[in-house]
């Protein structure tokens, strides 16, 4: 071989090589592991844990989100669940029936792993104990507070005094081992004498204590910029709910009340399909500190082809 063809040869090797290697970071994608909020299907836990979490394995999703009531959590938490579940129109929650250890191993025999508990504030405020073992045995690195209770958001003063609980929970969660987080819904987003009562929460939380989960539905729903949150708290965002909307909605009210989240549902649409700018906006969540990207798309229709839908999307991003 002369010289001439060694060069040109190497430099199609060369030239493969880069191919190759930006195959490899094209596959690799924005997401490597997909997670799915089990709120998403409840009726199919229900009826088949096993059958449920072999689709979720199939899509290819490697995480998953369980949400409370537990058996550990109190009284009031599940009382309160009881009260609200015929309008949801399902029971299940936590373990699904199931002993915690059968739930964990289902979830470990179909390559899914349990970063994060969704829980009541009456248990992270009183039951740390018990909900830090029940965390410590799935795996889980964080436990969440979904919503603030209505009495504890009323006024600025209340978001005041709730900002100071969360970092209370949240150096009681660290003695366990454990990380408190906060998942917004859509109150707390609308400016209220001059300030906005989810940057109280922000601004009055300790960053090593308190950590936070975006649910982009209902940020966009409460009439908030999630590419300006992502870029206002770097590194206070360690989870997302990843949703799409079919139009531009927003709520009826305040977002306060579960009778305007409910009426949103129908808008709920798989990732990809709405009018999100998705990939910008999960973009910035990955530069802003995001770990965990949950699909969540609450008590959706055919979820195997629904699910599929966002999982397919997300992997081409």
């Amino acid at each position: 071989m002369n010289r001439r063809n060694f060069l040109n040869s190497a430099g199609i090797l060369t030239m493969a090589g880069l191919v190759n290697t930006n195959q490899l970071f094209a596959q690799a994608g924005l997401i490597d592991k997909v997670g799915l909020g089990l709120f998403s299907i409840p009726n199919m836990l229900d009826k088949d844990l096993n059958g449920a979490f072999e689709m979720l394995s199939k899509i290819g999703f490697k995480e998953i989100e369980p949400f409370g009531p537990y058996p550990f959590s109190t009284e009031k938490a599940r009382t309160s669940w009881e009260a609200i579940t015929p309008n949801l129109g399902f029971k299940g929650s936590g373990y699904f029936g199931k002993q915690p250890a059968a739930f964990l191993a289902t979830a470990k025999a179909n390559g899914l792993s349990i970063p994060a508990l969704h829980t009541d504030f009456e248990t992270l405020a009183t039951k740390m104990g018990p909900l830090a073992e029940a965390a410590n045995q799935m795996g889980a690195k964080y436990v969440v507070l979904p919503s603030i209770p209505a009495e504890n958001r009323k006024n600025l003063d209340d978001y005041k005094r709730t900002a100071a609980l969360f970092n209370k929970i949240g150096a009681e969660a660290k003695k366990h081992g454990i990380r408190y987080g906060y998942h917004n819904h859509g109150y707390g987003l609308q400016v209220a004498n001059g300030k906005m009562p989810l940057d109280i929460i922000f601004d009055e939380t300790d960053p090593s204590l308190v950590y936070f989960e975006m649910d982009l539905y209902w940020t966009m729903a409460g009439g908030a910029n999630p590419v300006e949150l992502f870029k206002k708290h770097p590194g206070r965002y360690k989870m997302m709910h990843v949703k799409d909307m079919k139009e531009q909605k927003r709520f009826a009210g305040d977002g306060g009340d579960p009778s305007q989240w409910i009426a949103m549902f129908p808008y709920m649409t798989s990732a990809g399909e709405g009018v999100f700018d998705l990939p910008t906006i999960l973009k910035t969540a990955k530069q802003s500190g995001v770990d965990h990207f949950f699909v969540e798309q609450d008590r959706v229709e055919n979820p195997a082809v629904a699910l599929k839908k966002s999982f397919d999307y997300l992997k081409t991003l």
